[in-house]
């Protein structure tokens, strides 16, 4: 890949969660998919996911994203196609609540209330540009969606507004008829250094919507920049002066003198870029070798937030079990654990 920050021309890697459907939105989006996008606008009880969670249906990839664990999706689909081909807004209420769909139909079991709009994405103009934004993390995505056909999107000061064909809901009148929904802008982690757990760590970070970027100038390892979303040959003064800000920073170089350096400028970016997580590979006498070379206030700066050694104990031995401890050592901090 180019040694840039900037997203390339090239095929982009599969992601996964949010992040897989918006990306795959906006493609579809560009070539004229008849896809539509279900909006989950409210839940009531037991439902597999949340108000904001999204969907994608009719594009040339397939069915992106899960509402429930697959037993709604069909009629979903089927109203999907619905809106795509009437370029407005279907509504859809789903109420597996009663005893009686325990055992009836598709047997959900779920006991919970799911509201949807399904989004013609042909009749968003300039959904691609605005999710470009998104993923270059300018902003939250976040949507407004109302029960007259009226429809807004923003990312940042970006803005687009756009007003659809519409029926009336299916729910009571007196039910809300406006829905004000975000969707974070995906996560981004900076790694210093390929080695054998970058092969597996890159594409499970992926898999989960993270944004990667690989700092690496170490020809033995910059094969490896394929597998993040940008490659970077560049010291790591040069890759954090990148417009990009990272939630999260790893430094496993396995090479004493590269680890040392990537920490002593990750310890300038606890002002202005503020990044809140810093993790080291290796053992604890590793880190307390690295830190005697460094000035005490780098020190000073790196102990509230360096996480070493990286990873969570899940046990485990190899290249591939690390890995895996360090994406949900990330995962946990993301979404509020220690």
């Amino acid at each position: 890949m180019a040694d840039s920050p900037e997203p390339s021309s090239a095929p982009r890697l599969a992601s996964g969660g949010m992040r897989a459907v918006i990306e795959t939105s906006a493609a579809a989006a560009t070539r004229g998919d008849p896809a539509t996008l279900a909006v989950v606008l409210e839940t009531e009880g037991s439902t597999y996911v949340r108000p904001g969670a999204l969907a994608l249906f009719g594009a040339r990839e397939g069915q992106i994203g899960w509402l429930s664990g697959g037993c709604i999706e069909p009629d979903i689909e089927l109203r999907a196609t619905e809106a795509a081909q009437s370029q407005g807004i279907e509504w859809m209420d789903i109420d597996t609540r009663s005893d009686e769909d325990l055992f009836a139909g598709s047997a959900v079991g779920c006991r919970g209330r799911l509201r949807l709009a399904l989004l013609p994405l042909t009749a968003l103009r300039g959904w691609p540009a605005l999710i470009d934004e998104w993923q270059r993390g300018h902003g939250d995505l976040r949507l407004d969606i109302r029960g007259s056909g009226a429809v807004s999107a923003a990312v940042g000061e970006e803005r687009l507004r756009w007003t659809l064909p519409v029926n009336t809901p299916p729910w009571p009148a007196d039910a809300p008829g406006e829905w004000k929904l975000e969707v974070a802008a995906p996560p981004s982690v900076v790694v210093f250094g390929g080695g054998p757990e970058t092969p597996t760590l890159l594409p499970l970070l992926r898999t989960l919507g993270w944004m990667t970027t690989l700092v690496e100038r170490r020809p033995r390892w910059s094969g490896l920049g394929a597998l993040a979303d940008h490659a970077l040959a560049r010291s790591p003064a040069q890759a954090l002066a990148t417009a990009r800000a990272h939630e999260a920073a790893l430094v496993m170089h396995h090479h004493f003198e590269l680890d040392r350096e990537a920490l002593e400028h990750l310890a300038e970016t606890s002002g202005g870029q503020g990044i809140g997580f810093v993790g080291l590979l290796g053992p604890t006498r590793r880190r307390e070798d690295l830190f005697r070379v460094l000035p005490a206030t780098a020190r000073d700066s790196l102990l509230p937030r360096l996480h070493s050694p990286i990873g969570l104990p899940l046990g485990g031995d190899g290249p591939e079990a690390i890995a895996l401890s360090i994406a949900s050592q990330l995962q946990q901090h993301l979404h509020g654990g220690h």
